[in-house]
């Protein structure tokens, strides 16, 4: 090998970044290496903050690196996310500063599942969660609006459907907000129109289009339209599509009517019925009253057969004796207390009088006080002080000379 080396020629030798050029050339020339759709699962996804994914799209046996820019992933109506079999399409790239190849890929699709149904199935999950669709934030319809507006196509046999269906049934004022329902403005269009209506003196807000494919009435699946029904003031009726089709708006509003024409229905009373029933109630009424009536009657009559002006007189008399017999029996108790007081008096006052120091001095005893204080022990005195001696008829002052101590048995 080494005697080969000298006739090695300086331009047969590349450098690896020629090498790599030349490798990235024959993909891009190589008509089965572009645009190519590859299915497999998603797996090590990193959503960078640029906006770029990046991804590894494998099977049982292969795997291989995929990057889809931002300009493209944007794009997407549902979001991928990894254990995702889904179908790529895009060219096989090499990424130079790795010399490693890679699918740029430009747009992803569900495998086995439509696109914009994967779509709404990730919506729906994520609003739910939300409590978007709860019942605890479902506002009621009024029963008797006076203005309802109406956010749909100006043209078109939906708002002529709600026009003259309200005005047969009910008088009612309706205001129209020219509305989108379909291409790529009308999720920006629809959000405008409900945001607009809430603002204004309205009382219900029907929400319509016809009926169409999914991609039709995708505009009411985007997250942004069930955001401004969520918020609404004003209850909202969504009337999207046939009876059959269900929308990301149908589940947020505060009622899903299964057409425009039935959202037109359940909005607005019908005359004819009110009718009906303030003729029920009128006949409830005067039946209720009669009935009243003739049961007061019934009662003053009884009354009247009952208490006579003679019977009266009676009834009277019969009370002033028992209030008479009454008093009596009150004078009774009331002397009855007062000897019972009076008694217990004089048996209180017999004790005080046994016990009393005075009932003691009239017995011949004496009691000795030095200024206010009673003398009790020769302690209490000295020599020389002046003490005064209560007997039964009067004091005696008299003056210490001597003291003696002595035990009284």
């Amino acid at each position: 090998m080494s005697n080969l080396l000298p006739f090695i020629k300086d331009q047969w030798i590349l450098a690896v970044s020629d090498l790599t050029f030349s490798i990235k050339q024959k993909f891009q020339q190589d008509s089965d290496m572009q645009d190519v759709w590859v299915k497999g699962e998603i797996s090590n996804l990193t959503n960078h903050r640029s906006g770029h994914s990046y991804f590894t799209l494998k099977d049982a046996k292969s795997h291989i690196q995929c990057v889809m820019f931002k300009w493209y992933a944007k794009r997407l109506k549902f979001k991928p996310s990894p254990g995702m079999k889904v179908i790529v399409f895009g060219s096989v790239e090499i990424y130079e500063q790795r010399s490693q190849y890679q699918i740029q890929v430009m747009t992803i699709r569900p495998d086995g599942i439509g696109e914009l149904y994967k779509a709404f199935e990730q919506l729906k999950i994520k609003l739910e969660a939300e409590g978007l669709f709860s019942e605890v934030h479902k506002k009621p319809l009024p029963k008797y609006p006076l203005t309802i507006a109406v956010a749909s196509s100006p043209t078109g046999a939906v708002i002529h459907d709600i026009i003259n269906i309200t005005r047969r049934r009910y008088p009612v004022h309706i205001i129209l907000a020219p509305t989108l329902v379909q291409g790529a403005e009308a999720r920006e269009s629809i959000v405008k129109s409900i945001q607009l209506l809430d603002s204004m003196n309205v009382d219900v807000i029907i929400l319509a289009r016809g009926g169409g494919s999914i991609e039709d009435l995708w505009p009411f699946n985007e997250e942004e339209v069930a955001r401004a029904i969520y918020h609404s003031k004003i209850p909202i009726v969504s009337a999207i599509g046939h009876e059959t089709d269900y929308t990301i708006a149908d589940f947020t509003a505060d009622l899903r009517a299964p057409t425009p024409s039935a959202a037109a229905e359940l909005t607005v009373p019908d005359t004819s019925d009110i009718r009906q029933q303030l003729s029920q109630y009128d006949v409830i009424l005067d039946h209720t009253i009669k009935e009243k009536i003739s049961g007061i009657s019934q009662r003053i009559a009884q009354y009247e057969s009952i208490v006579s002006i003679k019977r009266l007189d009676e009834l009277v008399n019969i009370k002033q004796q028992r209030m008479k017999e009454m008093n009596k029996h009150l004078q009774r108790l009331m002397h009855h207390k007062i000897d019972i007081t009076n008694s217990h008096f004089d048996s209180v006052y017999t004790y005080l009088g046994a016990v009393s120091p005075l009932h003691t001095i009239k017995r011949g005893y004496s009691i000795t006080l030095k200024g206010k204080t009673i003398v009790s022990s020769i302690t209490q005195i000295k020599k020389g002080d002046e003490i005064e001696i209560m007997v039964k008829d009067g004091m005696i002052e008299s003056t210490v000379n001597a003291k003696n101590k002595r035990e009284v048995v």
